[in-house]
């Protein structure tokens, strides 16, 4: 029985030892962090007092709130300038041809300008040995109430899809 004892002593010795080791490793990390923890403290607090923190404080919330209200600004500002560029005209098709297959030089042109809507009006000026001529049709929501000629029809789906102006096109 002794013998058991003696063994059993032995285990629980070695289990108390283990159990020593584990927290003085457990001792020496949390002073580390407790170290650390202090420097980030004494870097923090460094020339303040708890007056000195609290004004700092609410010079930060003050400027928070002024920022937020610039934001919100911004945000109105932004929004005006959306709305009335909405009315601008923003999409642009220009289509160079020969009206009159006589004179050469792709000299008459259609030109379309569209706001954001699809609204605004096909310019267009046909030149000829005699003079030029000009002429101005009106487009609501990409379409026109009086007939367009086939370069009028290219120029304001050139605006619609805004589609580059190609030189080459004009060349054929």
């Amino acid at each position: 029985m002794n013998e058991i004892l003696g063994g059993l002593e032995y285990y629980l010795f070695l289990g108390m030892i283990g159990l020593q080791i584990i927290l003085i490793i457990m001792y020496i990390v949390l002073y580390f962090k407790y170290n650390r923890l202090q420097k980030s403290y004494h870097t923090f607090m460094r020339g303040r007092n708890g007056k000195n923190l609290e004004k700092s404080i609410f010079k930060r919330f003050e400027r928070l709130e002024e920022i937020t209200e610039l934001a919100e600004e911004n945000r109105e500002q932004i929004k005006n300038i959306y709305k009335k560029m909405e009315g601008h005209y923003q999409k642009v098709g220009i289509v160079k041809y020969d009206a009159f297959h006589e004179m050469g030089g792709n000299l008459s042109f259609a030109l379309t300008m569209l706001d954001e809507n699809n609204n605004g009006w096909i310019f267009n000026a046909m030149h000829s040995r005699e003079g030029c001529y000009t002429y101005i049709k009106e487009i609501i929501k990409g379409e026109s109430y009086i007939e367009l000629a086939e370069e009028e029809r290219q120029c304001l789906e050139k605006a619609i899809y805004q589609e580059e102006y190609d030189i080459k096109a004009t060349k054929e």
